[in-house]
């Protein structure tokens, strides 16, 4: 007789799972689970009346964060339509090239350069894996576009705006010689993701800007720091304390809450300086008072020979026909009354 095949070893019987509870586990540990790991579901529902089956319920459903849901493949096909209409949205107007991708859009602007005007156009910077596009929607223009590739460098730089607040901006130079300046509600993650999607061009160090600035630095008989402003108000006027600009564009004042300055007073305008005592919140005893075709304006500083002096020589004309005398005792044009 043939030798019998050697029986098969015995499979254990794998234990089925059994609901389990423990009292620790709260709902958050819960989802925490189920949107990390998952759950499936398979249900299997008979409704029966008389013992004779009616209805059946058969389900199969899967509960999982989006994430763990897209890394098992399900729902990719509605993630990747979503993905694309989001990219859609987000050009806003910008008319996508096929297959090109959008990386990022922010508010931003592009200061125009010309003979007849020079100033800021602003927009939204768009950027995609082969250009850069300042685009206006209303009306439509594009403002400003350069092909990536054509690229050379990428520097961020700091400009002094007209309130006297630094601004930083993205200054691009082309290979052709050509140049842009851009601004970006957030400058510093454009110039990063630029630099990510142009590797070729160079990432130029940060410098301080000056030049091409709505605002120049102030010059020698320019001075900047801290200015209290009696501000003019429908319900009387009040101290409020900011910073102030003097160069050779005149004078400005701004306050770090507000988006504009509050006083911008052009040379010609200025009219007279003098200083008088009248209360106000800096250490010193005496107001300085600015005679204009509007009016007077009324400042405090601590430090009143460092805005006296420039303020002189503006009203003077930039003539430098200051005496050289202390302001605080001059009375010929109404200095300080004692």
């Amino acid at each position: 007789m043939p030798d019998r095949a050697p029986a098969a070893p015995a499979v254990p019987a794998v234990p089925s799972l059994q609901p389990t509870r423990d009292p620790r586990v709260t709902l958050d540990d819960l989802l925490e689970v189920v949107l990390n790991k998952g759950a499936v579901l398979h249900l299997d529902l008979i409704i029966a009346v008389a013992d004779i089956p009616l209805i059946g319920v058969n389900v199969r459903a899967a509960i999982a964060g989006m994430e763990t849901m897209l890394e098992y493949g399900m729902l990719r096909q509605w993630d990747e339509a979503t993905r694309a209409w989001a990219e859609r949205s987000g050009s806003r107007g910008l008319e996508l090239r096929d297959g090109e991708r959008l990386i990022t859009r922010m508010f931003g602007g592009h200061r125009l350069t010309g003979e007849v005007y020079s100033g800021w156009r602003p927009g939204s910077v768009h950027l995609t894996d082969r250009r850069l596009v300042v685009l206006r929607r209303e009306p439509r223009e594009v403002l400003w576009e350069a092909e990536l590739a054509e690229l050379e460098s990428a520097a961020l730089e700091t400009e002094r705006a007209v309130g006297g607040e630094d601004r930083t901006r993205l200054r691009l130079r082309l290979r052709d010689g050509g140049e842009a300046l851009l601004s970006a509600a957030e400058p510093e993650r454009l110039h990063r993701e630029l630099l990510e999607q142009t590797p070729g061009a160079k990432a130029l160090a940060a410098a301080d800007g000056g030049g091409g600035g709505t605002a120049g630095p102030a010059g020698k008989d320019g001075h900047e720091g801290h200015l209290w402003y009696h501000e003019p108000r429908r319900g009387g006027a009040m101290w409020r304390g900011g910073r102030g600009r003097l160069d050779a564009g005149g004078l400005s004042w701004k306050s770090p809450v507000d988006a504009r300055p509050a006083l911008v007073l052009a040379p010609g305008d200025l009219l007279g300086v003098r200083l008088e005592e009248r209360d106000n919140p800096a250490g010193s005893p005496y107001t300085l008072v600015l005679d204009t075709p509007g009016g007077e304006v009324v400042l405090a500083a601590d430090a009143l020979p460092d805005w006296t002096g420039p303020l002189h020589r503006m009203a003077a004309g930039g003539t430098g026909q200051e005496d050289g005398e202390s302001p605080e005792r001059r009375r010929d044009d109404g200095g300080p009354h004692r």
